[in-house]
């Protein structure tokens, strides 16, 4: 173990001879802020990557790590053991696994080691940190040496902590196990979640070239409400109620958006206007809703076990849901054959049900249901399936993430009628760019009235739910009836 404490001993001397922020090695600090000259026939160069975090070689960090676990045994799965208690445990174990290593137990070094085993043993290792910051909303790793995340709609790239391919793949392996998926060499792919209803995404070896790869839609610890989507500039609350007033009129919705959108978050924030006494349907590939009303069953799929049997899809659950004498279903996402049953289901006596799509508009939201229709395997006229989709669906709420980050809903658009073999689209409310950005790039547009009144607002006012005219007011509009009352 000397090469080990020369390592250290040379990781200590690299801090002390860091140089002050700012500088750059061979270059005087107050010459830092120079930019060099701009090449236009240079290529665009990546952000420079963060400094390389000291970790363990590979063998000693999982010797240590293989021995803490054996130490600690059952108590590690023990629910009478107290918190505190298994902390004290885990540091005096570590702490002994360190010593017999022959690695100093002193020192910053030593206290980050042992954090890092710590981690590994009862978290998710290098990424627990990030999962645990607030600020971070997707924990992507590209590798054991690249790992990115996002804060405030940014993508940026932190240091990483994993110290081999198998120290990503031991991680991974604890997340899936714990819902009771696999992950190997005939099935490198898995969705699957955390216990908080995070999603996680995995990929191995022989598909992931320099991985393994892992990524982690982070969810927030408290479920956004509308309330959230107004002060984030999602949703504006003119907008809210009116959405509001479409869900407790029974009318069927599809969010529309991109990836990493939010249309799950959209999703979750709508299906919590259903009232509570209504029986509520979920399906998803891995739980991401959280509804508070009391009246919920929850369904997710279940993939092939290790003999290509058993699989459970999510045209199968919807298909089932209908037995289940559900008023609403809502489908986390139709990427497949289940949108004709969601279809079928919203013409027959499911109304208020609910599900996102992948696309760019509310157009495209409309050709993306015809190819997932198709894709159900029955050879139907696209006039019968637009025939379907215009009788079954009512509104799309079109969820855009902008330039400078944000995610806003730009359209929620009335689907209204058939003209020949076109289904015909009106937009309720849309995003007016035209107020521009500020002087830190984010736009100072709003969700605006087109000044139409939809053709269901009398089917909503006849279910007893109010729609007042203001909910269709646009600005100019507004100001004309301001002026006209100030002349009288």
């Amino acid at each position: 173990m000397s090469a080990l404490r020369d390592r250290i001993n040379s990781a200590r001397k690299d801090i002390e001879r860091q140089p002050p922020e700012g500088a750059s090695s061979g270059q005087p600090a107050s010459d830092a802020g120079e930019a060099a000259p701009h090449d236009i026939l240079r290529p665009a160069t990546a952000a420079p990557a963060p400094a390389p975090r000291i970790s363990l070689p590979p063998l000693v960090h999982a010797e240590v790590h293989k021995r803490v676990v054996k130490e600690l045994g059952p108590l590690l799965f023990d629910d009478a053991v107290r918190d505190d208690e298994l902390e004290a445990r885990l540091r005096e174990t570590i702490a002994a696994a360190f010593a017999h290593a022959n690695i100093p137990a002193t020192g910053e070094l030593y206290e980050q080691f042992a954090t890092d085993i710590r981690n590994d043993v009862v978290g998710y290792g290098p990424i627990e940190d990030l999962l645990n910051d607030d600020s971070v909303t997707e924990v992507m790793v590209n590798g054991p040496d690249i790992v990115f995340v996002e804060r405030d709609g940014k993508v940026v790239e932190v240091a990483s902590g994993f110290v081999d391919a198998q120290h990503v793949r031991r991680v991974i392996d604890k997340i899936v196990s714990n819902v009771g998926r696999r992950i190997d060499e005939s099935s490198p792919m898995v969705d699957a979640r955390l216990p908080d209803g995070s999603r996680v995404n995995a990929i191995i070896a022989p598909l992931a070239i320099d991985g393994p790869f892992l990524t982690i839609r982070k969810f927030a610890r408290d479920p956004f409400m509308a309330a959230d989507l107004v002060k984030f500039g999602t949703l504006d609350e003119r907008s809210v109620r009116f959405l509001r007033a479409c869900i407790e009129g029974k009318l069927n919705i599809v969010v529309s958006g991109g990836t990493g959108t939010g249309k799950t978050t959209l999703l979750n924030v709508l299906s919590s206007f259903i009232p509570s006494g209504e029986r509520i349907v979920t399906v998803e590939d891995a739980k991401e809703l959280q509804l508070h009303q009391r009246h919920v069953l929850c369904m997710e799929t279940r993939p092939p076990n290790v003999e290509r049997a058993g699989e459970i899809t999510i045209r199968d659950l919807v298909r089932n849901s209908l037995r289940m004498r559900p008023d609403r279903i809502v489908v986390g996402e139709c990427r497949g054959g289940e949108a004709l049953d969601m279809l079928q289901a919203m013409n027959t006596g499911h109304d208020g049900s609910m599900t996102t799509v992948h696309s760019n508009s509310p157009r495209d939201a409309l050709s993306r249901i015809e190819t997932l229709t198709l894709m159900a395997g029955f050879e139907l006229p696209i006039r019968a399936i637009r025939e379907q989709v215009a009788s079954a669906v009512d509104v799309i709420v079109q969820l855009t993430r902008l330039r400078d980050g944000t995610r806003r809903v730009t359209h929620i658009t009335e689907i209204d009628a058939m003209e020949g073999d076109t289904i015909t689209l009106q937009d309720i409310y849309l995003f007016d760019f035209s107020a521009g950005v500020d002087a830190n790039g984010r736009h100072q547009g709003v969700l605006e009235p087109t000044g139409v009144r939809p053709g269901f607002a009398e089917k909503l006012e006849d279910s007893g739910v109010a729609v007042g005219g203001d909910m269709f007011e646009n600005s100019q509009a507004r100001n004309l009836r301001e002026r006209m009352a100030d002349l009288r």
